[in-house]
């Protein structure tokens, strides 16, 4: 429920995963003035808020694609390794009969192991906070790799409809 997840992420400090107010924000409340009718009331609000977003997202959940690191790989960077960030073996060979050491070998993997780690760590706590971090990559990723032609186009767009210059689709 990513829709959800961001929202409950959002007010997390005022409420507990039910919707409901945390009785520390209560006492909160209570202690800069408020009374117990305006508490209740903006309780509820908060409740409806959820059962409204938690409902969104069981009738109409967002898209979640899902992208690996593998996903990110040069085309070269698929050739020489694998989804985990091994080497493949015919590459080995190949690189191996090519001159180049062992142990340069070795790193490359070593890096490119911890490069898979990291952005598997990071979308795992992206994911935590209902933002789909591979999706966001892959769309700065697209957005650079469009021609000065089609981003200008873009801005003309925007110009028209009063968007702000750095939006981008």
């Amino acid at each position: 429920m990513p829709r959800l997840k961001r929202w409950l992420n959002m007010y997390k400090k005022k409420i507990n995963q039910n919707g409901d107010f945390k009785e520390e924000y209560i006492q909160e409340l209570r202690s800069d003035g408020f009374d117990e009718d305006y508490i209740a009331e903006y309780a509820l609000k908060f409740k409806q808020d959820y059962e409204k977003i938690k409902h969104l997202d069981e009738a109409d959940p967002e898209p979640w694609p899902i992208y690996t690191a593998y996903d990110f790989f040069t085309n070269e960077e698929k050739q020489q390794f694998s989804p985990d960030g091994s080497l493949r073996p015919e590459y080995v060979e190949s690189a191996l009969r090519n001159g180049i050491s062992e142990g340069w070998l070795e790193e490359m993997e070593r890096r490119k192991k911890l490069e898979v780690d990291n952005y598997n760590k990071v979308s795992a706590r992206y994911a935590e906070q209902g933002i789909n971090f591979g999706q966001q990559e892959m769309n700065r990723l697209l957005a650079s790799s469009r021609t000065y032609l089609e981003r200008r186009k873009q801005m003309e767009v925007d110009l028209r409809n009063c968007e702000p210059t750095d939006t981008t689709v």
